[in-house]
């Protein structure tokens, strides 16, 4: 009995820990956020696979300078032997007769290897120099994905961070009304306040309560987004560990005047199809010199009328060396196409990357101007509050005193939580202004 207890003890916890593990609890900061979407994101798995798909694809591009080597064995039972006709002059016959005869015997069997060396291929020679640029141009791809799933990670923890520190002010002002509705009801019963007055306290609790549910409601969706960009499982729990305020806005992140475009990730992938274009182009240009091929073989055949190939007899040997040079002359002007048209597709990406560079400077000008007018607008916010905190204050202990209306509280209230919320969303907006800005200069 003492040992099945102590098995059914075992089979329990064991059965807790998988449980445990089907549901995991995280507890991440900003940064430990971003860095499980470097490893789980779908988009950032995909673009760091397309690395290791390339990496493969040069390997078989490489494949075209090595040697091919090969070998063969067959074997060939006529069961009826080629019949051939020679003329009958030939011994003696009349003219425009023909004797039937045949040839060969009736198993033949051979065996043998050859291989081929490719000496000069100009299409081939500049795709083995464009090896390193196409896996670059796949490393920057990934860069310019996780690039944007940070800003994304980034913005939506700010707006949750946000989020749970207005649900903390809901609370302190829910308390703060439910505090004045008590001191209402207290006054109302002693004959110092009307019921209208107590009515009207308990309108704007409940109307708290209302925004307080609808809160958390949008909160825990924004929870389930951020760990569907994350790549983390709905069924497993996430909690921020990270609470915004000003001090977040104390990194400097104006941008110098010597701003270089090249640190931009996707002026930095743009870059590199342009690289890879212009090898295009130079592809298809030598493809106008020759093609020079070697080649050999070596093989035996063994010619049977019985199938004794494993007892003696002779093999003859057959070896030959080849060399092959294609020299194309003429193909209805087909490469002077492709030539044309890969310079006109490197004209368009030249073109991208002017237009790329003005339009990082547009970012970088409006992100800085929004950045600048976000933090001013903080500051302003915040100084309301407190405006709007010390009112409510002055007015509850008039009310209180009996020398002030229930109008004057109420409006009050609304005003404090107004400026509230105008602060909360002031802080983030110039938050995700520092997360545009930092993108545009390409810091982030």
């Amino acid at each position: 009995m003492k040992n099945l207890f102590i098995g059914l003890l075992t089979l329990m916890s064991a059965s807790n820990v998988m449980a445990q593990n089907d549901k995991l609890i995280h507890a991440f900061s900003l940064e430990e956020c971003v860095n499980y979407a470097q490893k789980n994101n779908v988009q950032v798995k995909n673009a760091l696979l397309a690395v290791d798909v390339q990496v493969q694809t040069n390997r078989e591009i490489a494949a075209a300078a090595y040697p091919s080597i090969g070998t063969n064995i067959g074997g060939t039972d006529f069961l009826k032997i080629p019949t051939s006709l020679l003329p009958g002059q030939i011994f003696g016959g009349a003219a425009g007769t023909f004797i039937p005869v045949q040839f060969g015997t009736k198993y033949n069997a051979n065996y043998g290897a050859n291989f081929q060396q490719l000496l000069f291929d100009g299409q081939v020679f500049v795709a083995l120099q464009a090896r390193q640029t196409s896996l670059e141009m796949q490393r920057k791809n990934a860069a310019v994905t996780e690039e944007v799933i940070k800003a994304n990670i980034y913005k939506i923890y700010y707006q949750l961070s946000a989020s749970k520190t207005q649900l903390n002010i809901l609370d302190a002002n829910i308390e703060r009304l439910n505090k004045l509705a008590h001191d209402a009801e207290i006054m109302y019963k002693n004959g110092f306040a009307e019921k209208l007055d107590v009515d009207k306290v308990s309108v704007q609790l409940n109307n708290l309560q209302t925004e307080k549910i609808k809160a958390n409601n949008s909160v825990a969706i924004g929870f389930m987004g951020l760990k569907m960009l994350m790549g983390m499982p709905v069924k497993d729990s996430l909690a921020l560990t990270e609470v915004i305020n000003e001090q977040s806005l104390n990194t400097d992140v104006l941008v110098e005047n010597d701003f270089q475009y090249g640190i931009r990730k996707d002026y930095q992938y743009l870059s590199t199809v342009k690289k890879l274009s212009e090898y295009n182009v130079k592809r298809y240009q030598l493809s106008y010199l020759p093609t020079v091929n070697f080649s050999g073989a070596y093989s035996k055949n063994a010619l049977r009328t019985k199938f004794d190939f494993f007892e003696g007899g002779d093999w003859f040997p057959t070896s030959l060396l080849s060399l092959n040079v294609n020299l194309p002359l003429f193909n209805g002007f087909a490469r002077e196409a492709r030539v044309k048209r890969t310079k006109i597709e490197l004209k368009q990406i030249e073109n991208q990357m002017d237009a790329l560079k003005n339009n990082i400077d547009n970012e970088i000008t409006q992100a800085k101007l929004n950045y600048i007018s976000s933090v001013a607008t903080v500051q302003f916010q915040k100084k309301n509050m407190q405006l709007a905190e010390n009112v409510f204050q002055q007015t509850k202990k008039k009310f209180e005193a009996g020398t002030g209306s229930n109008t004057e509280i109420s409006a009050a209230q609304a005003d404090l939580v107004s400026a509230q919320n105008n602060f909360m969303n002031a802080l983030y907006s110039a938050l995700i202004a520092k997360v545009d800005l930092l993108k545009a200069s390409g810091k982030l």
